[in-house]
């Protein structure tokens, strides 16, 4: 009998042992069925079974920067037909305008100034060309290219912010009058003073390339990068203009976008205008990776836009006159920033 339970008691204990160990390999095989499901979330690309994850190398891409604007750009003369005319002083040695010579003539002076004729304004030129430096800011979000990493395509908007264009005189050069009592007269004819304003936004879409092997960046290396891309480009212009040669005081069109002081002089109300344009976009620059997903940037963008305008109003602003515009501009943003690409 005591045989007989010592049998059975080794028989159960050996069941009872193989139940355990069939339970702790059944929950470890369990544990590692269930670990790539667990793991799902966390590796990008695509799951192609058996536990395996491919990495395509796409990820949002998110960035901001700041920096200097250099803008350039040539000056055109849009005022259009304004005859103005001259007299001229008894020794040829003083020519001076209609406005200046009636108010002379008021004053009991500019005896015998004669008739010089008269010239047309718009064909005076520019005394100076666009060139401004301001500065610079933006952003932009995007994804680089599944199976194309180098490639990134960003939607960015940049701000070029306020800057000055101011000349005195605005416009200056040879003019031959007409109609005169010296017939062929050539004259170095000044007009009008501009302080102006100016201010840009750009929203665009951009291509960009980095020059690196792989599906991923490489971490602390510079990665040289260029894009190109197109946007939209819509300019504020402000303008103060006033008249210290009195030549477009006496135009009773310019008047009605003013108002004449005790002098008989227009005080020219301050005008704006937004100019739109379809802008082109270049880039170039470096990246160096401090992070598996931080990215510090320095680079510089070249935008141009085609024209922009500056305009007189009147009070109401419900008339306006061009005045003067800028064609061919290119802004150079010198800019550094930060890129994550998650």
């Amino acid at each position: 009998m005591n045989k007989f339970r010592f049998y059975r008691n080794v028989f159960y204990d050996i069941i009872m042992g193989m139940r355990k160990r069939n339970f702790c390999v059944l929950s470890l095989a369990t544990l590692m069925l269930a670990s790539p499901a667990v793991a799902n979330w966390q590796y990008p690309g695509t799951y192609v079974g058996d536990g395996w994850y491919e990495d395509d190398g796409s990820r949002f891409v998110i960035s901001a920067r700041g920096g200097a604007a250099f803008g350039m750009g040539s000056v055109k003369n849009d005022t259009g037909a304004i005859a103005n005319e001259y007299y001229i002083s008894p020794d040829g040695g003083t020519i001076v305008s209609a406005s200046y010579y009636f108010a002379c003539v008021e004053d009991g002076g500019c005896a015998g100034y004669e008739y010089a004729g008269y010239g047309d304004l718009n064909k005076l030129p520019p005394s100076e060309d666009f060139e401004t430096f301001s500065f610079a800011a933006g952003a932009s979000i995007g994804w680089t290219v599944p199976n194309r990493p180098q490639w990134r395509i960003e939607a960015g908007f940049d701000h070029i912010e306020k800057s000055e264009y101011n000349a005195s005189p605005m416009f200056e050069g040879e003019l031959t009058l007409e109609g005169g009592d010296v017939p062929g007269l050539s004259i170095l004819a000044q007009s009008s003073t501009v302080n102006s304003k100016i201010e840009t936004d750009v929203y665009s879409i951009m291509g960009f390339y980095d020059f690196f092997d792989g599906l991923q960046k490489p971490m602390h290396r510079i990665i040289p990068y260029i894009g190109f891309g197109i946007g939209y480009a819509d300019t504020e212009t402000k303008l103060n203009l006033s008249d210290p040669y009195g030549d477009l005081s006496a135009q009773v069109e310019l008047q009605q976008y003013g108002e004449l002081d005790d002098y008989n002089v227009v005080q020219f109300y301050p005008s704006k205008r937004n100019s739109s344009n379809v802008a082109a976009l270049l880039a170039a620059g470096m990246s160096y990776g401090i992070a598996e997903n931080m990215f510090v940037d320095l680079g510089a963008r070249l935008t141009y836009l085609p024209k922009v305008k500056w305009e007189l109003t009147n009070a109401d602003e419900t008339r306006h006159r061009e005045w003067f515009s800028a064609e061919n501009i290119i802004y150079v943003n010198i800019m550094a920033g930060i890129r994550f690409e998650f």
